[in-house]
């Protein structure tokens, strides 16, 4: 538990005070991590766990976890109107995965769970980019024959699918054994610059939040509750309703810590890049991220006891 918390804050906190005092360095910084560094990244993880089955069928139950508690939040209503946002709705359900996820997963699991982890952000990826801008406009691929175009361009341009494809063209050449051990250190490396780009990127989610407008009382209350919602939805009911899940599949105990630990993941930044695109509620996707990204280095290890705790008494 030590080692996540060593590899987790010092990145965070320097990334948190370079964007308070270097806020312009974030985008020369994040946008070569994001289109070269992530996949590159990836593509080594991925060579380095394994490349195997179980990461299709984790991905799968990944798309298949978040597409079912979205409909359960979709029914959740106060009155006749819906209890969450679409905005909060898919933000309970899209985690930071790749830059958040993944460093807790090598931290705390062994290297055979890895395929599970990046599987399992895999799947969320093509979901998220796939669905999240149709849930949040709130309408269907039919209706707006555009948003097939937007859907493979999204997918195309994921870190994930770059990186799986990036792993398959390696593993189909003679210097497989090579290409991995020489991409194992850059691998490590760019998971510590992508959550030093995380805390930059809160730190400008912070001060957004300062400078917005001062709402009503009434207002703010029932805003605050709905967010505080939607935090226990994202850090306890989604990873539990995973676990549950986890629990009627004949998978391994790592397979089911790494599915339940990436669950549990605070939301995604690109939930906040959808919902500015679509026009939705960009403040509270906001909020939802800076707070979730705190309470998730108090929450994750919690959710790690217990799912040790969980598989000793299983025995699987």
């Amino acid at each position: 538990m030590l080692r996540l918390l060593v590899e987790l804050i010092p990145g965070l906190l320097v990334g948190y005070l370079l964007g308070r005092f270097k806020p312009s360095w974030v985008k020369p910084l994040a946008t070569p991590l994001v289109r070269y560094g992530v996949p590159i990244s990836l593509m080594g993880l991925l060579l380095k766990g394994g490349l195997n089955s179980s990461l299709i069928s984790t991905a799968a139950v990944a798309a298949a976890a978040i597409m079912g508690m979205l409909m359960v939040l979709r029914r959740w209503r106060r009155g006749d109107d819906p209890l969450l946002s679409p905005t909060l709705q898919l933000g309970c359900c899209v985690g930071n995965t790749a830059y958040f996820g993944i460093p807790v997963a090598l931290a705390l699991l062994p290297p055979e769970a890895l395929s599970v982890s990046i599987g399992y952000d895999f799947g969320a990826t093509l979901l998220a980019w796939g669905l999240g801008p149709i849930w949040l406009a709130g309408s269907s691929p039919e209706a707006d024959p555009q948003r097939w175009r937007v859907l493979i361009n999204h997918l195309s341009s994921s870190p994930a699918s770059r990186g799986l494809l990036g792993a398959l063209v390696v593993l189909a050449t003679p210097w497989q054994a090579t290409i991995t051990a020489a991409l194992w250190m850059p691998s490590r490396v760019v998971i510590v610059l992508a959550l030093i780009v995380v805390g930059m990127r809160l730190a400008g989610l912070s001060d957004a939040k300062s400078t917005t407008p001062q709402a009503e009382a009434a207002t703010q209350s029932a805003q605050r509750k709905t967010l505080n919602a939607a935090l226990g939805c994202k850090l306890l009911l989604f990873p539990a309703f995973v676990l549950g899940l986890s629990l009627i599949l004949p998978i391994s105990v790592f397979a089911r810590q790494a599915l339940v630990l990436q669950a549990a993941a605070p939301t995604a930044i690109s939930v906040l890049l959808m919902a500015e695109t679509e026009q939705a509620d960009s403040t509270a996707a906001a909020q939802l991220i800076w707070r979730s990204t705190l309470m998730a280095l108090i929450t994750v290890p919690i959710w790690a006891v217990l799912l040790k705790t969980l598989g000793e008494r299983l025995g699987t």
